[in-house]
């Protein structure tokens, strides 16, 4: 019983480990993640077929855990280098004759609505944000 349970510890270190050194180097850590959710639970199912259930429950809870994060979805943060002007003015939705003025009321409207803190997403509120600075040229 001990040996199975040093190698199960061994194991979610070992996967731990490989996920967390993914995350750092720019790898792709959702795939990570589920890879590893799907063998903590086939061990925990293993264990629990053994009998073993002080080492299935946290085999199982760290399954859960790992495809919840596998689940998380990136934020979108587009740039305002990476935006065209014609992109920005569709986005604000206005005229490639727009003024200051107009271009700066149509983005206060839309970010009334699109704000974070009034129901809206941080994606959209983040794309509103790049519009406004690559036509007015502001940080």
């Amino acid at each position: 019983m001990m040996t199975w349970f040093l190698l199960a510890a061994a194991a979610v270190v070992a996967l731990v480990w490989l996920g967390r050194k993914g995350r750092r180097a720019g790898g792709d850590f959702r795939t990570v993640a589920a890879v590893i959710a799907v063998l903590a639970f086939v061990g925990a199912a293993a264990a629990g077929a053994r009998g073993a259930w002080l080492l299935a429950v946290p085999l199982a809870l760290a399954g859960s855990s790992l495809a919840v994060a596998a689940r998380k979805r990136k934020a979108a943060r587009p740039s305002s280098g990476g935006m065209a002007a014609e992109e920005a003015r569709a986005v604000l939705g206005v005229g490639a004759e727009a003024g200051t003025e107009e271009i700066q009321a149509a983005y206060l409207r839309l970010m009334k609505r699109a704000h974070p803190d009034q129901g809206g997403s941080t994606g959209l509120a983040a794309r509103l944000n790049a519009a406004r600075d690559r036509l007015l040229g502001g940080s």
